[in-house]
């Protein structure tokens, strides 16, 4: 369950959140559990092992607070903050993307670089095969790019083949693009790719990562990143997976996540096609046109932001389609001043079409 919204932290809890984000025995769940048990990270540290144990975590976990290398870390991750276009988005904040806050285990901590604002826009995820042939490849750029031209932001991990694919085929047609790494942002992987995830930045997309700037790729990390990808997503779009690719795993948390799952079929001869094909078994929408993904997507892409008309072609209501958002959010996605969106809020409100909860805005789908 979320953390309740908290305001702008000061210094001394940021570092506190930082220092057992550090800790290796201390995931999501147990991050959480401390900041409800205790109240704050600040006195989370300052609260001993067995108090730990009594709120449900090991207290083993307790002694790496005395490390000096997670301070010395802690004091590296300040200072990369400081830093024009980098972020720490934290899930007790309205800026923490709401669909993916929607999930469990959500991240608590989001390093970002670039827009973190492009989180909050309607996302489709493209993955597949790190060993995709030239033809899954052409068909990733060719879907990303119809996509990115359609309004969606496309999503995928940066890695090698089909990600790379579909983050390029978006930027072809100066779209939108994220990629969620396997790693610290300071320690990127794929190198082959740091190019590329430069230019995705500086189109305007973003790059980010849940774990501590400098950790290293390892085996656990990618099927957690997976969660990631399509948590912010509306659906993941398989192109081309063997039976044992980790794109069947981040289909599999997309469906149970409630996202629709997307996947291409392709020869019965070609390896590359069984994992797509077994999608398909499971109830996978088969996909063979572009068009197949924006008919059931239809009025979730970005819409044009101009004067507000009817109320079901409002931009701030069509925005809240895409996903619950605050008053700050949308005020970023839709370039307005906050009075006027708080003004327009207020309107639909009045009208039913729009409802506030805990500091989130929802459209009432009448």
């Amino acid at each position: 369950m979320p953390l309740p919204l908290s305001p702008t932290l000061g210094s001394a809890e940021l570092q506190a959140r930082l220092r057992l984000h550090q800790l290796p025995d201390v995931g999501p769940q147990h991050y959480q559990r401390l900041l409800q048990a205790f109240g704050s990270a600040e006195q989370a540290c300052r609260a001993s092992a067995q108090a730990w144990r009594a709120a449900g975590v090991r207290a083993g976990a307790h002694g790496g607070l005395s490390d000096p290398a997670i301070e010395a870390r802690v004091d590296a991750t300040m200072r990369w903050l400081e830093h024009p276009g980098q972020h720490l988005l934290m899930l007790d904040s309205p800026a923490y993307p709401a669909l993916l806050a929607q999930t469990d285990a959500a991240p608590p901590l989001l390093f970002v670089a670039g827009d973190p604002g492009i989180l909050e826009r309607p996302q489709l995820a493209i993955v597949g095969s790190r060993r995709a042939s030239r033809p899954g490849m052409d068909t990733a750029a060719a879907f990303a790019r119809s996509l990115a031209g359609g309004g969606f932001v496309v999503t995928s991990g940066l890695a090698l083949g089909v990600d790379g694919a579909a983050h390029a085929g978006a930027l072809a047609v100066g779209g939108l693009t994220v990629g969620v790494l396997g790693t610290g942002l300071e320690n990127f992987y794929p190198q082959r790719h740091k190019r590329l995830a430069e230019d995705m930045i500086a189109g305007g997309g973003a790059v980010l990562s849940e774990f501590p700037l400098h950790t290293p790729p390892g085996p656990s990390n990618f099927p957690r990143r997976n969660r990631i990808i399509s948590g912010l997503s509306l659906g993941v779009l398989v192109v081309e997976a063997s039976l044992a690719s980790g794109s069947l795993i981040t289909a599999r948390l997309a469906a149970e996540q409630g996202r629709e799952v997307y996947a291409i079929p392709g020869s019965i001869h070609h390896p590359g096609a069984k994992g797509c094909h077994q999608l398909i078994r499971d109830g996978a929408v088969l996909v063979e046109s572009i068009e197949h993904i924006m008919q059931a997507l239809r009025g979730w892409q970005q819409p044009s932001l101009g004067t507000a008309t009817a109320a079901d072609a409002h931009p701030l209501f069509a925005l809240l389609l895409a996903a619950p958002q605050s008053s700050e959010a949308l005020a970023r996605a839709s370039g307005w001043e906050i009075t006027r969106v708080l003004s327009e809020l207020t309107e639909l409100e009045l009208q039913s079409r729009v409802v506030n909860e805990a500091g989130r805005w929802f459209a009432r789908v009448t």
